[in-house]
This record gives C-alpha cells, structure tokens and sequence, in this order.
C-alpha cells in the first residue's frame, strides 16, 4: 500500500512538471545557448560579442578574458541609439557599422538605420539621412560604404561625409540593383549582390531585371488602409514578382561602377543561355578578375566566368555539370588564395560532395577529400599552412565532425566524434569554437585550437540540461530499417513515458523529406514530440530517399519526380512501425510543415488505408504552384516535364484521400501560397473527400508568434486526440 502511495505521489510530480511542457517547447525554453554571433578580429587572437544590445565586448581566444569594450552606448554623448541589432567591422577595425529597428521584407533581407561607429573617438553618425538603408559594405581600404535603398546603390564617402548615387534606375517591380528578387533571397540565401574589388576603386553588383515576370499579390486583413474605430474594413493588397515554374525569370547582368570616372558599365558574359542566375560575384585577389557564377535555368550547369572589369570581357574557367542538378551551395567553398594562384571547390563528380583545389585558370590541381562520405560544410582555406578546414559526416550520415587536411594529406579530426559539431574559425585557424550536441545532450560550446585541443568550455548550457532532465522524459532512439525494395533508411523514436512494450501505442510519424534535407541527425532538437510522450504517443522521424549526407545518389534519386519516392518511403516505414508489437497498426498518423505538409498529403493519398491522421502545415500542393528556382532544380520546367509534375501533385489525387486530414495555413505566406490550400480544399470537395482547416490571419510562412505557436500546437494535438487516439 505505501508502495503504492509513493508511486501514486510520482505519477502526480511527473505530471504537475510536464502540466505546462507544450507551452514551455513551443515558448523555446528548451533552446540552448550557443555561440554563434562572435566576430573574429584580424589579429586571430580576439573576438567580439555584442552583450546587452548596447555593448561590443573584446575577448582574448585563449583566456578567455574580456580585454576591451570597444562601443558602450551609455557612454556616447547624445548617443542617438539605445541598442544595436548588430553591427559588422571595418577591415581596419577603426569603424564600426551597427544597427537598429530592422524592417524585415520577407525573411532574410531588410532596411534598417545604420551608424558608423569611430572606435577611437567614441563617436556615432548616421550613415544616412536619406532614409533606411539596406546591406550596406565597407570597401577594403575602409574608406566607403556601399548600401542599397530603394531598388538603388549608393556610396558614402567617410572621410568626406558624402552620399552619391551609383544608380538611378531602380524602380519596384522592374528594376533592382544589388539586392536580390524574392526568388534570390529565397532560394540563393543571399541578401546582397554587390563587392568591392580589393583595391576598393571598383564596385561589382549584379542588376535584376523583374519587369516581365509575373505579380503575385495577398491580402492583408488587419493591415487596412482605412480604419473605423480601429476595425480595418479593408484588407491592404501586397504585391511582388514570383516567378512559377516555366514562367519568366528575372534577366540578371554584373555591373561594374568606376568611382574616378562615374561610370557604370555591364560586363560581357560568355555564356550561350538565354535564361540563367547569377547566385554569386566574388573579386579574387587580383582587381582585375571578377569571379562570376553562372547557373542555367534547369541548374544542371554551373559556371565560373573570370571577368575583366577594364575590357568587360569574361572567360569561362570552371564548368561544373551534372545529370540531376548542380548545388549552387558549392559556391561559397570557393576560396581564392592571396596570391591568386589557386581556388577551393566543392564537386559531386565521383558520387559524393567533396572539396577540390585548383589552379587559377581553371585547371585541377588535386582532389582534397576523398571517400565515400559527404563533406557538408567549408570553413576556409589557409593557404599559408595550405591546409582545409571542413565538416563531413564521414563517421555516419547521422553525425557532423570538423576536420583539417593539410598540404601533404594529414588529416586530423578536430572534434570528439559523437554528435553533431559545428564550427567558428578564427580568422588566422588558430582558434575556433565547437558548437556541439547530441539527441540527449543540448549544445556544448568549446574553444579549441586549431588542432583539436580543448581549451575551455564556453558554454555548457547545465542548469537547462539539468531542467530537461528532471523531466524524466524518454529519450531519442536510433534504428535502420530496410524497404521491400532494398533501400536502408534511418530513423529515430521517441516512446511514451512508462513505455509497456506489451502495450500498443498510436504513432505519429514526423518528418520533412526535401531534398538534401536530414531530421534523422545526432543533434539537440526539442520539438512537441517530447510532449506527446507524455500523450501515450510513439513518435517517430525516418529521413526516406532525397535527403542529405548519404552521397549524390541516394540524395539525386528523386529528381524529376518529386515527392514520388519520398512518399513511397514514408508509407514503408509506416508499414514498418505497424510489425513493431508496441505500436497500433490502426493508429498511424503523419504530420509535417512545407515539403513535409506536402509529404504528409501525399503519402495519404495513395489510396491505401495505411494513415489514421495527418496534419499539413503550409504544404504544396502541386509543383506548378511554387517558385521556379527551387522547382525547376529538382524538376525542370512543366513544359519539359509535365508527366513528373503530374506524378507529385496532390491535387489529381484528392480522390484517394484516406485518413482525417487537418489543413494549417498562414493567410500571409509569400513562400507556399495560400491558394495550394485552397485549391487543394476545392479539389477535394468535389472529390466527396473533407478536410479540417485552419488559417493564420496575416501569418507568413512560418506562422510565429508566442500566442499563435501556442495555439498553432494545441490545435494539432487536440486533432490528434479526437483522430488517432
């Protein structure tokens, strides 16, 4: 009886700690902390922190020790600042630019007002009055910032205080100079599109030219241009160019700005195509060699034009080409050395990503990493040692590790093996920082040097591993399974708190699946499924074939059928789970977000009775319907592959809809348009099939927002309880 009571007094603490753990996971009070906003400085034995958004703090790698504040707000007179957003170094360190009140577009670029801070007088001044300003740059010298506002380039001259514009035919809708189109900024993560050449007499930008591509315009309902009593009685109308697949594209030129003469001249590009990108200019050592990177629209080909910015001549020097696509990510592994005879490059060409060095015309040098095993990540280059520094998941496709690869082909790994580990260099390699996680261990921050060597722990996040711990909640468990058809895949479950494995449990599977995409990894990510153990739920994520760290085949294979395979691999592992004795072969949901959401549709709609429930957030649901960037790499357009866009779409199979289906979209969101849902509702409609449904008033992609994620969860898992329980 005591025995009981004791038991009985458990069950109750457990359950009082775990009473408020949705809201406490979906608030992100189990996000570590880490370091990843320090700022190396040129010396590479110090780095900075911004603290208290109102301080820029000087450290010592090795100790440690905080040697210096370089900028404390409190302590400028008249500071027209209260806090910063952020803030970037001149070259020279002897400015700084910071920023505040950022007024985002979409969700990389934004305006903002900058200062340039003078380190050594303790002064702030606005870097403009004209207006916000948008990715402004410091040229090499330190001596001008480069900024774009309003669809236009602009130079500002620190040692006079003069603002001059470097274009003028920038206009909203057509026009764009330096900045990127939506399409850009969402598939090519990058927010600004011009450099400096090193001797910081020419600027490099590339010219965005969206005139013929089509509008796609939303409302926003509680942003109304008229107001009554506060009530907006009509919705305001948001437009901008988003190019569909097979629709026009925005036509992209690099322009070159001379200073001394005023000039502004468009480079010859030797290219043959008609429609392509640009996702990347970089300047190599030598002013007179502008690296440009030339993308065809199907992606299957990149190439890397050297330009000369005087005769406006460009050569072909790199041509890298693929059956599938090539990954524009291999770019930003390009580093040029300082004396400009060589260049890092990362290729697929023997099946797996891997880092190659090359001569500066063009011609190979060596293969750096070999293997069968992906490198995921490039940090740099130091070609002084002449030695790479990368992240590769070479000991599992599960696991990240760091690793340097010297001139005569040492290789070291710097990391400890276990987890996920990413890195921060310093700027000279003597240091870096190791951001390191396991599924059961949340972030550890540790400077190392550039050998491995610990030096200190940073940051060990204890008392909120000690928090989750006292949860006293299961934990991740890794598996492999094989398909009917041969194919090993990799998952992880979570089983539910006072797991009986005589029991059967409903199971919710959760995952992504996109290309290159992994949720199967060794890594610290508290997500609601902890919170649905505590449900009586067996929660379970397999990463099926398309996703990353398992070499260019296994990631390629669903290329121009998208969503095919995918889907075929997530009812396997549905069929997988349903032979485990502990899990309810009747009670089998899935959920996911963006590519997942369409997943989730997807593999209910096979025409099988394999899924009790599903829940798609923001989903796709037919390729036609989403951006041409993203679609068309992984399947060309519709007009050459119109049996492959047929095959993934979900709306001709709204018929075969089977299971409860609960449709979550923002009414905001620039990314997967609304009509996907809306459509899709439509289609099932008339399919006699039904749909739950719930919308996000003026809620981007990512539906955020305290209250709203609150209630976005507590949707889901009331869904749940009614369907799958």
């Amino acid at each position: 009886m005591k025995r009981n009571f004791f038991l009985l007094l458990l069950l109750l603490c457990i359950q009082f700690t775990q009473a408020d753990l949705l809201t406490d996971i979906t608030d992100g009070k189990f996000k570590p902390k880490s370091l990843s906003a320090i700022q190396s400085m040129n010396d590479g034995e110090h780095y900075t922190v911004m603290q208290d958004d109102d301080m820029i703090i000087k450290y010592n790698y090795k100790s440690g020790k905080a040697v210096d504040t370089i900028l404390d707000l409190s302590k400028i007179k008249k500071s027209p600042l209260v806090n910063i957003k952020g803030y970037t170094f001149s070259p020279n360190e002897a400015k700084i630019l910071v920023y505040s009140n950022p007024q985002y577009r979409y969700r990389r670029t934004f305006t903002a007002n900058y200062y340039i801070f003078d380190v050594k007088r303790n002064e702030l001044k606005p870097l403009s009055e004209n207006g916000p300003q948008e990715a402004p740059l410091f040229s090499p010298d330190s001596r001008y910032v480069a900024f774009a506002r309003a669809n236009n380039l602009f130079l500002y001259k620190i040692d006079f205080g003069t603002e001059s514009p470097i274009t003028k035919d920038g206009e909203f809708g057509k026009i764009i100079n330096g900045t990127p189109d939506w399409v850009y900024e969402e598939e090519f993560v990058e927010t600004r599109h011009f450099v400096f050449s090193p001797d910081s007499k020419l600027l490099a930008f590339i010219k965005f030219n969206e005139t013929d591509v089509p509008t796609y315009s939303m409302q926003h309902f509680l942003d109304s241009p008229i107001r009554q009593d506060e009530l907006p009685l009509y919705p305001s109308v948001q437009t901008f160019k988003y190019p569909n697949p097979g629709q026009n594209i925005s036509k992209v030129s690099v322009c070159v700005y001379d200073d001394f003469y005023k000039s502004v001249k468009t480079i010859n590009l030797d290219t043959s195509e008609k429609d392509y990108y640009i996702p990347r200019i970089k300047w190599t050592a030598d002013q007179e060699k502008l690296a440009v990177f030339v993308l065809n629209r199907n992606q299957n080909r990149l190439d890397m034009l050297i330009a000369n910015p005087k005769s406006l001549l460009s050569k072909l020097i790199l041509r890298d080409e693929d059956n599938s696509y090539v990954d524009y990510d291999n770019i930003d592994a390009v580093f040029f050395t300082p004396d400009n005879k060589y260049f890092t490059y990362l290729s697929e060409k023997d099946g797996y990503r891997h880092a190659y060095l090359y001569n500066v015309n063009g011609t190979l040098s060596r293969q750096l990493t070999k293997g069968s095993w992906d490198v995921t990540n490039v940090y740099g280059y130091d070609a002084a040692t002449q030695t790479l520094y990368y992240q590769s998941a070479e000991s599992s496709p599960l696991q990240r590790d760091i690793y340097s690869l010297d001139a005569k082909g040492k290789k070291l790994r710097l990391t400890d093996g276990k987890g996920t580990h990413d890195a921060l260099f310093s700027k000279s390699f003597a240091y870096f920082v190791d951001n390191a996680s396991t599924a059961n261990n949340p972030t550890v921050s540790i400077m190392r040097d550039k050998k491995g060597i610990k030096i200190r722990t940073m940051e060990d996040n204890a008392t909120l591993a000690s928090e989750f711990k006292a949860l006293n909640l299961p934990v991740k468990e890794f598996f492999t399974f094989t398909t009917s058809e041969g194919i090993k895949l990799n998952g992880w479950m979570l089983k539910p708190v006072g797991f009986n494995p005589a029991e059967k449990y409903p199971t919710l599977m959760v995952q992504y699946s996109g290309p290159n995409s992994q949720e199967v990894l060794d890594r610290w990510k508290i997500e609601w499924e902890y919170f649905l153990s505590t449900k009586g739920y067996v929660v379970v994520s397999v990463d099926g074939r398309g996703t990353g760290a398992r070499g260019a085949e296994f990631r390629k294979c669903t290329y121009q059928q998208l969503g095919v395979l995918e889907a075929r691999d997530q009812i396997e592992a549905a069929r997988y789970l349903a032979t485990q004795s502990f899990v309810d072969k009747d009670r089998i949901g899935i959920w996911g977000w963006s590519y997942g959401g369409y997943m989730t549709i997807l593999a209910m709609s096979s025409g099988e009775k394999i899924f009790k429930a599903g829940i798609a957030v923001a989903p796709v649901t037919d390729w036609r319907l989403y951006n041409a960037a993203y679609t068309e790499r992984f399947m060309r357009t519709p007009q050459e592959n119109n049996r492959g866009y047929d095959a993934g779409s979900v709306l001709n199979k709204a018929g075969k809809l089977n299971g409860n289906l609960l449709l979550i979209h923002g009414t905001a969101d620039d990314n997967v348009h609304l009509p996907n849902t809306m459509i899709y509702l439509d289609k099932l409609m008339k399919a006699g099939k039904h749909a739950d449904l719930q919308l996000y008033t003026d809620k981007n992609h990512s539906i955020l927002g305290k209250e709203t994620r609150r209630h976005l969860y507590q949707k889901k898992f009331e869904f749940l309880e009614k369907n799958l329980k």
